[in-house]
C-alpha cells in the first residue's frame, strides 16, 4: 500500500483546512469546557496565530516552541505554526526550568507559546536564552511580582498579539518533504532527543493506521488521558479526528479516573486514547462498573504493553473493545495494533498495511518465528534524523529501517508479542528474561495493584529480578508485621508456579506508589537510580 501526496503539499491543509472545502464549515469540531468552535472558528483563530508568528519574526523552517496544557490555544498554534511552514515543537507544560532551558537551547526556537502558570519558571529559563525573540503567554503577562531577566525578549500576552491580526493567512509554499514537525523521545536514557519529520509523515500514518486500519470516521468524537504535547495523543486526539471531519474533547487537568468518568459521561465521546495504568487505575476506582461508558465504540492503548489481566477485567467490567498496539517518536504513531474484529489477547496484533517489520539478532540476521529479537520497522513515517545526534541517527535509521530498540517474537499466524525494551532485558542464569513476564504474572495475584520488576545486583556480580509492588488497600500491612514478609513468600511462590523457576522475584519491596514520566510510563530509571 502506497499514499502519493502532492509535491506542493502542506500538513495544516491535509487535517484542517480541507474540512472547509468539503462543507464543514460550521461542523463542531472541538469541544473545551463550556465552549465549542467550529472547523470554520478553529481555521480563522489558527489563521491569525499564524500571521501573529509571522509578525514576530517567525520564517520558514523557524522552529516554534508550544508549552501549553490541552486547550483552544494549543490548537491554534500548532495549525498556525503548520500553516507558515514553522517548525513545530512542542514539550510538557509540567517542567522544571533547567528543562525547558534544555529545550530552547536544543530546539532554538524563535517564539515560545506558554501558559501563565509558568511565567517564573519560563523566565528563569530564558535568561540566557540567545535565539528566543518572544514569549506568547495564554492567560496573560501582567504579574507585578515578576522581574523579567531576558531584556531582549518581547513577552506578550497570547490575545493580544493573536486576535489583533487578520483571520486570512496565507499559506507557505511547503514542498511534501520539508521539515514540518520534531516529536521528542521520551528520554529514557538521557536528554529527549528530536525525532525530525518532515510535512508527508503524519499524513501517512493517518492514511495508514487511523483511516484504513482502525476505521476513525467523521462521526467519532474523541478524548485522551495522555496531553497533546505527546505524539500518540497529538495523532489520537486531534489529527486523526480532523482529518477525517470528526471532532475532539479537550480539558487541561490532570487525567484521573474521575476526570475521565466525567468527561466521558458529559460528552459521550466514541474512542478514548489511554495507557495501560489509567486502565488500571479506571479499574480500581469506586463503583467503576456503575460508570456509563456506553458512548465508547473502542480505547486505544499504547505506551506499554497491556496486560492480558487488565484487558479482560475491563471487557468484564466496562464492556469496551480495547485495541493495543505500539508506535514511537521515530514513526511518528502506531505500525503494530490488534485492530476491529481482530484482537489476540496479550498480543500487539499484526503490523499495519503500509509497513514492515522484521525481528534481528545482535548481528542484524532476521530470527526465525517464535525467537525473541529486536523489532526494526519500515514506513514512510519514519523520521529524517535526530536533531544534532549524527551517531545515535545512524544506529537506528539505517537505511529505510528503524530500529526500534523494542524486543518481540512473532507468532505462526503474523501476531507480534512485547518483551520489554532492549534496555531493560534481564539477563539471569545466562538467559534473557522480560520484565513485562514477571509484573504481568504478578498482576494476576490478589494483593498487586501495579508493580515493576528491574534488575538488581545480587552481590555476586550476577544481576536478578527485584520487584516494586503497589499493594490493593485490604493487603496494605504495617512494615514491621510478620504477614508483610509472608506475603512476599507468597509472592515469590505464585511466580516460581506460573513461570520459570529462575525468573521469579529475588526481592519484594512494597511501595506506595510507582514513579511515571509524562507519557504515563513506568519510569524504571527512577527506580534504578534508587
Amino acid at each position: 500500500m502506497s499514499f502519493q501526496f502532492p509535491e506542493r503539499f502542506n500538513m495544516a491543509d491535509y487535517f484542517l483546512y480541507h474540512n472547509l472545502e468539503e462543507g464543514r464549515e460550521n461542523k463542531v469540531c472541538l469541544y473545551y469546557e463550556d465552549q465549542t468552535f467550529s472547523y470554520g472558528d478553529t481555521a480563522r483563530m489558527s489563521n491569525r496565530a499564524g500571521n501573529a508568528l509571522r509578525e514576530l519574526g517567525v520564517e520558514q523552517e523557524d522552529r516554534v516552541l508550544i508549552v501549553l496544557p490541552d486547550c483552544p490555544e494549543f490548537v491554534w498554534t500548532w495549525f498556525g505554526a503548520a500553516r507558515i511552514g514553522a517548525v513545530i515543537t512542542m514539550v510538557n507544560p509540567l517542567l522544571p526550568a533547567e528543562d525547558y532551558k534544555y529545550y530552547l537551547d536544543y530546539t532554538r526556537a524563535r517564539v515560545a507559546i506558554i501558559h501563565e502558570s509558568l511565567l517564573k519558571t519560563f523566565n528563569e529559563a530564558t535568561a540566557d536564552a540567545k535565539h528566543l525573540r518572544a514569549v506568547l503567554v495564554v492567560g496573560g503577562h501582567e504579574h507585578s511580582d515578576i522581574d523579567f531577566t531576558n531584556d531582549a525578549l518581547l513577552w506578550e500576552s497570547f490575545d493580544g498579539a493573536v486576535l489583533s491580526e487578520s483571520d486570512e493567512c496565507r499559506p507557505a509554499d511547503t514542498h511534501r518533504d520539508d521539515i514540518a514537525i520534531w516529536l521528542f523521545t521520551s528520554g529514557s536514557t538521557g536528554h529527549p532527543k528530536g525525532a525530525v519529520h518532515l510535512q508527508h509523515d503524519l499524513p501517512f500514518n493517518t492514511e495508514a493506521f487511523a483511516k484504513r486500519t482502525i476505521g476513525v470516521n467523521e462521526n467519532d468524537l474523541t478524548v485522551s488521558v495522555p496531553k497533546l504535547f505527546f505524539g500518540y495523543a497529538t495523532g489520537t486526539n486531534l489529527l486523526f479526528p480532523f482529518a477525517v471531519g470528526g471532532a475532539t474533547v479537550l480539558f487541561s487537568e490532570r487525567a484521573t479516573p474521575e476526570k475521565l468518568f466525567e468527561v466521558i459521561e458529559r460528552y459521550r465521546p466514541t474512542i478514548l486514547t489511554t495507557v495501560p495504568t489509567m486502565i488500571n487505575s479506571m479499574l480500581n476506582a469506586d463503583a467503576a462498573a456503575q460508570r456509563d461508558l456506553s458512548s465508547l465504540r473502542f480505547c486505544y492503548s499504547a505506551g506499554e504493553a497491556l496486560p492480558p489481566e487488565l484487558y479482560q477485567r475491563w471487557q468484564q467490567t466496562l464492556g469496551v473493545e480495547i485495541y493495543d498496539g505500539i508506535g514511537s517518536a521515530e514513526m511518528f504513531h502506531i505500525y503494530i495494533t490488534n485492530r476491529p474484529g481482530d484482537v489476540k489477547l496479550g498480543s500487539l496484533g499484526k503490523v499495519v498495511e503500509g509497513y514492515e517489520a522484521r525481528i534481528v539478532d545482535a548481528e542484524d540476521k532476521e530470527v526465525s518465528t517464535g525467537e525473541m529479537g529486536t523489532l526494526k520497522v519500515k514506513g514512510d513515517s519514519a523520521a529524517l534524523c535526530y536533531w544534532n545526534a549524527h551517531e545515535k541517527s545512524k544506529e537506528t535509521f539505517a537505511g529505510d529501517w528503524c530500529t526500534t530498540g523494542d524486543q518481540f517474537h512473532v507468532d505462526n499466524d503474523g501476531y507480534y508479542w512485547y518483551h520489554g525494551r532492549t534496555d531493560d532485558m534481564l539477563k539471569v542464569s545466562g538467559i534473557f528474561v522480560a520484565p513485562a513476564e514477571i509484573e504481568n504474572c504478578l498482576l494476576q495475584h490478589e494483593a498487586v495493584l501495579e508493580c515493576a520488576v528491574i534488575g538488581a545486583a545480587a552481590g555476586d556480580g550476577l544481576i536478578k529480578p527485584k520487584a516494586f509492588i503497589v499493594l490493593r488497600e485490604e493487603f496494605v500491612q504495617s512494615p514491621t508485621s510478620n504477614v508483610q514478609s509472608q506475603l512476599i513468600e507468597e509472592l515469590k511462590t505464585f511466580v516460581k508456579a506460573h513461570l520459570a523457576p529462575y525468573k521469579y522475584p529475588r526481592w519484594i519491596e512494597f511501595v506506595d506508589s510507582l514513579p511515571k514520566n509524562d507519557r504515563g510510563k513506568i519510569d524504571r530509571r527512577k527506580l534504578k537510580q534508587g
